[in-house]
């Protein structure tokens, strides 16, 4: 099932299924009562999927990038989290600050939260998982290394615009089978398994639930792999994971 946001041409924003070509209006996230009509997914315009509480992204969580860059393996995710002004959604335009120096794009799988949950199992950690998404984390290297002393993870990424989510979160579907690319202009940039994931969605949601109550709604970025370049203005950067969907910005 493939949940999303949208807006009507009244800007009346709505949350719902679509299914196909068409809009299903719900009462809420993962609700089954139906609020109105059908509506036709030509006239609504996509919005991020979610509005996360917390946006929390992961460092250093696949194998490939890990050995690439000689890191040992976490026991526990290495996480930040980015500014809920930073989320955009599918055909969004980010603009490059001058502060924000050199921008790369890193394509991801978000996992959603879909119950509260504390203190949860490895085991009881998928029942907590509404659905999956696709998450481009652009990134600001200038800034996130530009004091030795302390590396600005929060800073670099939080940048209005930099967390994108969409189109949409599908909640029937295997992660373990998913592949996540990025095309920039069309030319494939970067393309890695899912189950190269060093911690699972499931390790990660139990380790972080002993750091902070997980809510319904928050977003999890499940990190990069390889390939992860720098954008420009002009650039039309698409996060592409077959089962989710395409989620395209430009870069301005």
């Amino acid at each position: 099932m493939k949940w999303a946001r949208v807006q009507g041409e009244d800007e009346t924003v709505f949350v719902g299924v679509i299914v196909n070509d068409t809009f299903e209006p719900r009462a809420g996230l993962g609700s089954d009562h139906v609020t109105g009509p059908i509506m036709d997914m030509k006239t609504l315009k996509l919005l991020p999927p979610i509005e996360p509480g917390k946006f929390i992204g992961l460092w250093n969580n696949f194998k490939a990038a890990a050995e690439k860059g000689g890191m040992q393996h976490p026991d526990h995710p290495l996480y930040f989290f980015m500014a809920d002004t930073a989320v955009s959604g599918p055909n969004a335009e980010i603009c490059m600050p001058q502060s924000a120096g050199r921008v790369v794009f890193e394509g991801e799988l978000g996992i959603v939260i879909g119950k509260k949950c504390k203190n949860i199992s490895i085991e009881d950690a998928a029942d907590a998982i509404l659905g999956f998404t696709c998450v481009n984390d652009f990134t600001s290297i200038d800034i996130l290394h530009a004091d030795p002393s302390f590396p600005q993870w929060t800073r670099s990424k939080s940048f209005d615009g930099f967390g994108v989510i969409g189109p949409v979160i599908e909640t029937d579907i295997d992660w373990n089978d998913l592949t996540i690319r990025v095309l920039v202009n069309e030319r494939e940039r970067q393309c890695y398994p899912a189950s190269d994931m060093i911690l699972s969605p499931e390790k990660i949601i139990s380790c972080l639930s002993r750091d902070m109550t997980l809510n319904p709604g928050d977003v999890i970025a499940c990190g990069t792999s390889i390939g992860a370049r720098p954008v420009k203005p002009g650039m039309i950067v698409e996060v592409v994971i077959e089962g989710i969907g395409t989620l395209p910005v430009q870069i301005v």
